[in-house]
């Protein structure tokens, strides 16, 4: 089971820098400015001081507090529209990401956590969000797996996307084959074979690129549900190799407790019970293609020996495409009702 999550981040609150003013009217005076009640975040612009960026949303705000023209685009403003996983933090979880503004005509230039790119901006893919201008999810997407350098940041990207529901795999399909997307439009193509639209964390994708390259082409489901064959339900494992039965699990830190622990012993007995082999793995695993291999391929060998009592469950519900159409009719007939503010 995947780390607990969310993959459509909470609405927060931001403070929006204010201009420095002589007056003292529509913002603080220089004398003000300079003392211990605000603090600077660019040339002319404060907010209080009890304000800080930790929160990622406070810093895209402020990255973006002198861009007029431009928009937001990439990881940011994908994040701005509620894709939990942009954190805007690297790999290792702590180095921040630098915003990335499309700069269109706007002159704003890079700087210390702002790369600019000097890149077209269409109105029509324009949205406002926390009071900044950002690109729709399909072209912050684009950009973000066209200018990653590696096949799983462009794959982890797509998934996470779907996961918030900000667009679907036939969606970036369709955008990027638009004839105006020539530059990475073939990586990011390539990207969407490998990608998944049940993928539930970025764990879980990592697992499924290793699976697949370490052991060859094989059939794996993300998060299926399984029942015996009696019909009862008795699991969703994060990955599933139907052709063998082996259920892949990623053990990330919420499955220290107590109570998890002995939730994932007796998923485990269950999966055994209806003729699964369960294989486990932590984030360290990950990163060793050759005791993926060699754990993958053991469990095949004791999956061989168990008899199948296990079917996969047909998919219930609306798929992602069919949910996203329903929101733009939704919001074509009366507006998409999501704070600008």
């Amino acid at each position: 089971m995947a780390d607990e999550w969310e993959p459509v981040a909470r609405r927060v609150k931001v403070v929006m820098p204010v201009h420095i003013d002589e007056q003292g009217v529509a913002g603080p005076t220089p004398g003000q400015a300079r003392g211990p009640k605000w603090r600077r975040t660019s040339a002319g612009l404060v907010v209080p001081s009890p304000v800080t960026d930790d929160l990622v949303e406070q810093r895209i705000v402020e990255a973006t507090s002198r861009m007029r023209g431009g928009a937001v685009t990439g990881w940011a403003s994908l994040r701005l529209q509620g894709g939990g996983y942009f954190d805007g933090l690297a790999r290792d979880a702590r180095s921040r990401l630098p915003v990335v503004i499309a700069a269109g005509g706007d002159r704003v230039r890079s700087r210390p956590g702002v790369r600019v790119r000097r890149c077209a901006v269409q109105e029509d893919e324009v949205v406002v969000r926390y009071g900044v201008r950002c690109v729709i999810p399909e072209r912050a997407l684009f950009d973000e797996m066209r200018w990653a350098h590696t096949l799983e940041h462009r794959v982890i990207s797509m998934d996470m996307a779907a996961a918030a529901q900000l667009t679907s795999i036939r969606r970036m399909g369709t955008y990027a084959r638009e004839p105006r997307r020539r530059a990475g439009r073939g990586d990011v193509l390539w990207a969407l074979e490998h990608c998944d639209e049940r993928a539930l964390s970025p764990q879980e994708v990592r697992l499924r690129l290793v699976w697949g390259k370490v052991c060859g082409p094989s059939r794996l489901l993300c998060n299926p549900t399984v029942l015996d064959s009696e019909g009862r339900f008795v699991g969703m494992p994060d990955l599933l190799e139907v052709a063998t039965g082996v259920a892949g699990e990623f053990v990330g830190a919420v499955h220290r407790t107590r109570d998890q622990h002995r939730k994932d012993v007796a998923r485990a007995d269950r999966f055994r019970r209806a003729g699964l082999e369960p294989v486990e793995f932590v984030g360290a695993d990950v990163g060793d293609e050759a005791l993926v291999a060699a754990r993958i391929q053991a469990a095949r060998e004791r999956a061989g020996r168990n008899a199948r009592g296990w079917v996969v469950a047909q998919e219930q519900g609306l798929s992602l495409d069919d949910r996203l159409d329903a929101r733009d009719q939704l919001e074509a007939r009366y507006g998409d009702g999501r704070p600008r503010e």
